[in-house]
């Protein structure tokens, strides 16, 4: 239940950065600094910033993985912008089979015959979900545009996760508190001071830094270990599912049924691959 609320109060963070009304750079950086500045807090009341549990190595890790998932929000909350909520939620659920493909690559992680068969369905599902294959949308090169920075930034939240599997002995909270303290520093020289921003935009930036970047992950890190990787994997669909629920509620977007479609065959892709569904028989 707790894993579900995260997911499903996570899914709300497209809502929120649209509604914060100020540009993408601007957004992010008040994300991570709120962010930071929240998770110091929480790291210090409850003692996670003990200099004995902290080595520079896994702080330096951090803070490049911290690079790579503010280049992750910046073309993912853009591309909120140019397509839609939904529509990049659901092309950004390519991640888990790019980081396969990194994996193979960087680590020379086997790939199996029934993965290489599940990437190619989610893939085709993600062409589907996005519009760009019999779905109906607004035409020019602002959709295309989004599409691709969303791509950029599934790659870029690959790289963090990559970065981030190799730190070891340091709590969560810390890790994402460097993350978010870095993205801050990296976009300081970038965001627009001068803008004019409401008081309802401020709660806004505010609530995608201390609920969005805090809270949620505190509690989802929480819950990792205390489950199964089948019931993490099939949890994780509660995301796009929020996602599509809110865009069509509040910013009424439905989706196309081409789009259900890819839906279907990214959530049975996902499933394939993180329970190990096999397509083929076992080789002799």
């Amino acid at each position: 239940m707790q894993l579900a609320l995260a997911l499903a109060v996570s899914a709300s963070v497209g809502a929120f950065a649209h509604e914060a009304g100020i540009d993408a750079m601007t957004t992010v950086f008040w994300r991570c600094a709120f962010g930071a500045l929240f998770l110091c807090c929480w790291s210090l009341a409850f003692g996670h910033l003990d200099r004995e549990r902290m080595s520079r190595g896994n702080l330096a890790a951090s803070a490049l993985a911290g690079a790579f998932l503010a280049l992750c929000w910046v073309c993912l909350f853009s591309a909120f912008r140019m397509t839609s909520i939904a529509t990049a939620t659901l092309v950004f659920q390519s991640y888990p089979f790019i980081l396969v493909i990194a994996g193979a690559i960087v680590w020379r992680d086997q790939v199996s015959r029934d993965q290489i068969l599940w990437m190619v369905m989610a893939f085709a599902g993600v062409a589907l979900a996005s519009g760009a294959l019999g779905g109906h949308h607004e035409e020019g090169a602002g959709w295309l545009l989004g599409l691709v920075l969303t791509i950029v930034s599934a790659g870029a939240y690959v790289v963090t996760t990559m970065i981030t599997r190799a730190i070891r002995n340091q709590r969560p909270e810390v890790t994402m508190m460097m993350q978010a303290a870095t993205g801050a520093v990296l976009l300081a020289g970038l965001a627009d001071f001068h803008q004019d921003v409401s008081v309802a935009s401020w709660g806004w930036l505010i609530g995608m830094g201390v609920i969005h970047t805090g809270l949620v992950m505190v509690a989802m890190y929480a819950t990792f270990p205390l489950l199964a990787t089948p019931v993490i994997a099939i949890m994780n669909f509660v995301y796009p599912a929020v996602v599509i629920l809110i865009d069509w509620m509040i910013y009424d977007k439905l989706l196309s049924p081409w789009q259900f479609a890819g839906v279907a065959l990214i959530a049975v892709a996902t499933l394939g691959l993180n329970l190990k569904w096999r397509l083929l028989p076992a080789a002799p």
